[in-house]
Order: C-alpha cells, then structure tokens, then sequence
C-alpha cells in the first residue's frame, strides 16, 4: 500500500501545481477508489468455458441435468444391481440389508433406500462457481448450465445406501485403518465424523479414485497435491475391473462420452505417471 500512495502522490504532483491541501484531498479519493477495488472478492471463473446442451429423453444421447439423469441411471446398473460402499444388493429403490449384512447406525428409513450418490460431492462442484456463492446448490442447478452437467455427469453417479450417502455428504476420501471400527454392520466403508473424511471398502477404491480424477480434469476443477496423489496411487493399486467396463459402456451410449481413464489405459499414466 505504501508503494501505491507514492505512485500516487507522485502522479498528481506531475499532473499539476497543487497546493498540499490539494493533494491530500485527491490522494485520499484516489486510495478510497483502489480500496475499494482491492476489497472486491475475486471473480469466479468457469471451470471450464464450453457451449453446453442438455438432453433430457431417455433416448437421447448426451449430457444430462441431474433430475434426468436419474431417469436412466437405473438402465446403467441394470444387473449389477449392488450398492457402491457396502456391497448391498438393491432392487428398484429398496436394498436388501441382509444381502450384506448392514446394521442402520441411526436412520433405518433411509438405510433401506438406494440414493444417487455423487463420488465428487455436488458441493466440490458448486463451490467454485458464481451461482454457489450466490444461492447454493439450488440457485446453480436453476441458473448455470454448466453445473447442471456437473451435476448429471453419469460417470460421477454411483448407487449407494441412502444413510451412507447422507453420512459422506461432501467428506474427503482418505484411508487410515485396514481393520476399520464397524459402523454399519459388515459394511466395510466408514466416515470419521470428527476428522471430516470418508474411507471406501477397498473394492471400490480404484473405481472412485478415477472417477474422481475424472471429474477433475475433465471440467478443470480445483484438486490438491494430497488427493491426486491419493486417487492416483488407488488408480494403480486398483485396477478398472469388468464393474467399470460395462458401466463405462452404457454411459457412452447414453451420454456421448465415458471415462477415458477407464477406457483408455494410457490417459492414466499421462497423468499419474
């Protein structure tokens, strides 16, 4: 700020014989105006600039907002119809608890009910954007196109027990125990309420690291040097399995474009190494 004041005061000295009182009285306008300026929050970009198109039939083929692509979500599973953090079989809506085992931890309602569970939380996808400053999740899915394709990505949508789903909310991925503290029953997938972070069932891992990796790069989203490096080392651990495949598949079919990092071997080393 000192600088700015000199190179001020020095530009209004140039600019004409004024008095001290003079001076002062212009300075003090002119650093009002820069203040001003510089308390301003910083635009939010998109992350990524592009001409986006929805579809919404469920014969249509493109990208979807999310209400629609709930409609064809199920078409996707068909068959493999298995929850994604505890291995529970589900048909329709309704989960057989028994399938794996699962104990509810406090909310039996929503335990017995699939959800469409976002592997990157619609929050991550929200947060860096202009409609989520202004209004949330909500105001982006009524206003900005691009969220709302965010948001209906297929490949970032996985079925899920809907208390789980509420309990991960927007938690970090992390793994911290290989012999986990059960919290639903036999489900081998926990959150850590008080550290903020989620630990997937090992068979999943690698799916959600490149679907996460996915979601990143693909609409250019803010990621850390810790979770790539931990999505990263999932990916290798893990390889894609027939799951990924066959889900990766449909998706082309319905949406124009999958997972390149499940398809396309190659696109992972590019960008893990």
């Amino acid at each position: 700020m000192r600088s700015i004041l000199a190179i001020v005061m020095l530009s209004l000295s140039l600019s004409g014989c004024l008095d001290n009182n003079e001076l002062a009285t212009k300075t003090a306008k002119v650093l009002g105006q820069i203040a001003t300026s510089l308390d301003q929050p910083p635009s939010q970009e998109n992350p990524q600039s592009e001409s986006v198109t929805l579809v919404s039939g469920k014969g249509d083929v493109g990208h979807r907002d999310f209400n629609a692509a709930k409609k064809v979500l199920p078409r996707i599973f068909a068959g493999m119809e298995e929850d994604f953090y505890c291995g529970c079989a589900y048909s329709g809506k309704t989960v057989d608890l028994d399938s794996c085992g699962y104990v509810p931890r406090k909310n039996a309602t929503r335990a017995g009910r699939i959800e469409w569970e976002h592997v990157v939380p619609a929050s991550h996808l929200g947060s860096q954007r202009q409609c989520w400053q202004n209004g949330g999740r909500k105001n982006c899915t009524a206003t900005d196109t691009l969220f709302a394709q965010m948001e209906g990505d297929l490949n970032n949508l996985v079925p899920a027990v809907g208390e789980v789903n509420g309990d991960r909310g927007n938690l970090s991925y992390g793994a911290w125990t290989r012999n986990p503290t059960p919290v639903y029953g036999q489900c081998q997938s926990l959150p850590d309420f008080k550290l903020k972070r989620f630990q997937p069932r090992e068979e999943v891992r690698g799916r959600a690291a490149r679907i996460s990796l996915y979601m990143h790069q693909r609409y250019n989203l803010k990621m850390s040097n810790q979770d790539k490096q931990l999505w990263c080392a999932w990916a290798k651990s893990y390889p894609v399995d027939d799951w990924e495949l066959r889900r990766d598949e449909r998706i082309i079919k319905l949406q124009g474009e999958g997972n390149a990092l499940v398809n396309d071997p190659g696109k992972l080393v590019e960008l893990c190494g």
